[in-house]
């Protein structure tokens, strides 16, 4: 059982670490940042510190 614990922790955490990042750029293209989870819940989205992102 406590292997079964250990192999879903790490499935966990190399399925957050390598496919749910990102990389947005606004429209005027001066202006970027990075997110971890999804574009919506990152801090700079969050502020409206980019403006709106390019397509």
């Amino acid at each position: 059982m406590n292997r079964i614990v250990k192999l879903t922790v790490l499935a966990v955490a190399l399925s957050t670490l390598t496919a749910c990042t990102g990389h947005i750029e606004n429209k005027q293209k001066n202006c970027s940042y990075d997110y971890l989870l999804h574009p919506a819940i990152s801090i700079s989205k969050i502020i409206g510190g980019c403006g709106p992102a390019a397509e």
